[in-house]
Order: C-alpha cells, then structure tokens, then sequence
C-alpha cells in the first residue's frame, strides 16, 4: 500500500505535533531530576559553588537536562528535528535552515508544551517546582547573567548548527554533542543564573510556580543574543567556506582525503 502523500501544511502540522511532545518530554524529565536533586540537597557533601550550591548538585542537575534533551532530540529528531527551544528555532530560521511557517509554528507550541510540564510536575511531585525556576546566585548581577545566557545559548545553538543541520558522516550521532553541549554550559553556569538557555524552560517553572523574578526577561533576551550570534557565527564559516580549510573529515580512508 502506497503511504499518503502529505501537503506542506501536513508536514508542518505532523512537525509541529512531534515538537510540542518532545519539549513537553524534555521539560518534564529535566523539571523532575532538577527537583530530585533540590530535595537530596541537604545530604550532599558540604562543598559548594555559587551561592550555596554544592557541586554534586549542580552535577545532578546539568545531567538531568543534558541527558533529557539528548534522548527525546534522538527520539524526535525525524519527526520535527527536536528543536525544544525557541531560541534555536530563531537560529535555524536565521540561517535558512527551517521554514519561518515552521518556525512560526515551532515557537508558540514549545512554549504551550512548557507550561503543560511545569504544570503537570508541580502537580504530580511533592517538592515546590519553584527549585526548578532560573535564578541568579552566587552575587551575579544582571547583566553578567544576561550575557552568561548569551554566551551559554550560543554554544548550544552552534553545536546544533554544526552537528545536526551540517550533514555529515557523524550527523546520527548529533544528539549525543548537543546532550553534552547542554551539559558542559549548565555545569558552568547552574550555581550563577540556572543556565536556562531556553525560554520555555524559563517559562514552564516560573508560571506553574506563579514566581516570576524582576529579571526573568534575561532568559529570554540572552537565549535570543545568543541564538544570534551562533547564526552569524554559522554564515561566516559558511561564507569562508571553512569545509575547504580541513578537508576529508568525512573520508573513509586516507587516500580519500583531497590534497591541501
């Protein structure tokens, strides 16, 4: 039997439906381990970063996210490209790698999928998901908050640039670099502003705890700053054709790999 032939709106739809349950996934796996880890808190060793954070916790809580995001992006991939963020859907669409339909719709439903998670976690787990919210510590100020989110964002949206949407011999294997992309931000900045470096992830916690600090708009605003500049980043090494300047990586053998 012949598979149906699918419009572009389907596409879209069928992309868009794949999205809203991986981010819900994502979130709510990445919402519950960070719980899991704020309530085993006090047992842990009496080493700490930050304000107050001890290192095991941090480490707990970057591994929750990171694995997260690692098994549903492989899981959704080929349903929707398991995007989870809003910011990196900007990033894809600046650098002409999504449809801005697709993006357009991407956006409002990884967020809607957040506020699901939030709710659902806040209603199913006994610990406040107020301990899942981004917040400053550690004497950060705003403004070194807001660009540590930029800079955060724009390594995770890179390594997606360049591993999932530049194909490759080892594209399959994209989710385990992003999963680790996530891992090495949040283990440098958990204990200084959450390392949110997503909106909805922001979004999700905040609304189901109804805190909002006065300063959430650096979750969004950074996530954007960074989501521009890995784009601009990705044009130029388009631009200067970097795949020229380290040739055969993709080789099956050295004598596949062009002369300099």
């Amino acid at each position: 039997m012949r598979p149906p032939h699918l419009s572009t709106m389907q596409k879209h739809l069928v992309a868009t439906a794949g999205e809203f349950v991986g981010t819900f996934l994502f979130l709510y796996f990445s919402y519950a381990g960070n719980l899991m880890a704020a309530s085993r808190a006090s047992a842990m060793a009496p080493a700490s970063v930050g304000g107050g954070m001890s290192s095991e916790t941090v480490i707990f809580i970057a591994l929750a996210y990171s694995f997260s995001l690692l098994v549903n992006v492989w899981a959704f991939y080929r349903i929707s490209g398991g995007l989870f963020n809003p910011a990196i859907t900007l990033a894809l669409c600046l650098s002409n790698q999504l449809p801005w339909t697709r993006g357009i719709l991407f956006i409002p439903t990884q967020l809607i999928a957040s506020l699901c998670a939030g709710g659902l976690v806040s209603a199913m787990f006994p610990i406040p998901i107020s301990e899942a919210n981004s917040v400053l510590g550690g004497g950060t100020s705003i403004a070194q908050g807001l660009f540590m989110e930029m800079f955060f964002t724009a390594l995770l949206t890179f390594v997606v640039l360049m591993l999932a949407v530049e194909k490759s011999k080892d594209t399959f294997l994209a989710p385990i670099g992003i999963g680790l992309a996530l891992f090495v931000a949040m283990i440098a900045g958990t204990a200084y502003t959450g390392a949110s470096l997503n909106p909805a992830r922001s979004l999700g916690c905040a609304v189901a705890a109804r805190a909002f600090p006065g300063y959430h708009w650096i979750y969004w605003l950074g996530p954007v700053l960074g989501a521009l500049l890995a784009s601009a980043l990705y044009w130029l090494a388009k631009y200067l054709h970097y795949d020229q300047a380290n040739p055969g990586q993709d080789a099956e053998c050295p004598e596949d790999v062009p002369s300099a």
